[in-house]
């Protein structure tokens, strides 16, 4: 779950807390373009004040003047669908005649909504299902990704954690990786046991620094299908035994920083412990897309842009 919308969820939690009347609106279907995809969150406050968006704004603008006009749509879970028309598409401003179908629902005291924030906060993917007719809500555990299906009766989405990337080596590098690696909406942990690298790591936002040998620290993280793990620091002390854990593990990226000739000694490091060759074939090294990249910001984008290519790869 990307953290806009996960912030969405709190704040309609929030408000909740303080006594306001909330509506929830969860985009389900699309047709032609559209400026947010199905599984994105909207709440509406009962005075009108909105967080997250489902649109340019012109959605939204509707949404509050249907609210203070005392739309039954808000006491209800309701099905709404904007763009139908080509008129309409231009009027709320869908581009390419677009459409959105959202499910309109009150959340009610919102009981489910702080157990599903706990959850995803918590690094636990998380099934919720709307009926419709009921206006019932269920939360089941789930390992799934993130997804939204809806049957015209009831609403199935999957809140799965934000990817997470573990980056070994407190480097130069690494400051630029993780900046980009942010900025893709992934949590974000550099562990470096080296003192003289832990300097202005605490300035940047988003980042944690950890002290932690590698290997305790992936120990520890028990990487999942939502991990990312780059070794960067050039130190087999370092990254080797990290690499191996790693591989072990259903991370579903792993890389490592080198030339080919330290990446070919690596593998061969690697098969010396207890690393099978299958494993091994999972591990990107050198790690990056080969685009001539030269400066470590342009190292930084093409190891990002491979990690990014991996987790949209079908299968």
């Amino acid at each position: 779950m990307n953290s806009i919308d996960l912030k969405v969820l709190a704040t309609a939690q929030d408000w909740i807390r303080a006594g306001h009347r909330v509506t929830l609106g969860t985009v389900v279907r699309t047709w032609g373009s559209s400026p947010r995809p199905p599984g994105s969150i909207m709440a509406l406050r009962g005075d009108g004040q909105l967080a997250g968006s489902v649109s340019g704004g012109c959605i939204e603008d509707d949404l509050i003047y249907r609210l203070r006009q005392g739309d039954s749509a808000f006491s209800r879970p309701t099905v709404t669908t904007y763009g139908e028309q080509a008129e309409e598409a231009r009027r709320f401003g869908l581009p390419c005649g677009g459409t959105v179908q959202m499910v309109l629902e009150p959340a009610g005291e919102g009981g489910w909504l702080s157990e599903l924030v706990a959850a995803v906060n918590a690094r636990r993917g998380v099934e919720r299902t709307l009926d419709l007719e009921t206006g019932l809500v269920s939360l089941t555990d789930s390992v799934e990704a993130d997804r939204v299906e809806f049957d015209g009766r009831s609403l199935r989405a999957i809140h799965a954690p934000r990817e997470r990337l573990l980056i070994i080596g407190a480097g130069q590098l690494s400051r630029f990786v993780a900046g980009m690696a942010v900025m893709l909406d992934m949590d974000v942990i550099v562990c470096d046991p080296r003192p003289e690298y832990h300097e202005g790591w605490a300035a940047l936002e988003g980042v944690s620094l950890v002290t932690r040998l590698p290997d305790e620290v992936v120990t520890g993280l028990q990487p999942g299908p939502r991990d990312a793990v780059l070794a960067l620091t050039h130190d087999p002390k370092l990254d080797d035994l990290a690499l191996m854990e790693a591989l072990q593990s259903p991370a579903f990226f792993v890389g490592a920083l080198g030339s080919r000739r330290t990446n070919a000694a690596r593998r061969e490091r690697l098969l010396e412990f207890d690393v099978t060759r299958e494993q091994l074939e999972r591990l990107q090294g050198p790690v990056g897309l080969s685009i001539g990249a030269k400066t470590p910001a342009e190292i930084a984008v093409s190891i990002l842009a491979q990690l990014v290519e991996c987790r949209r790869r079908p299968g």
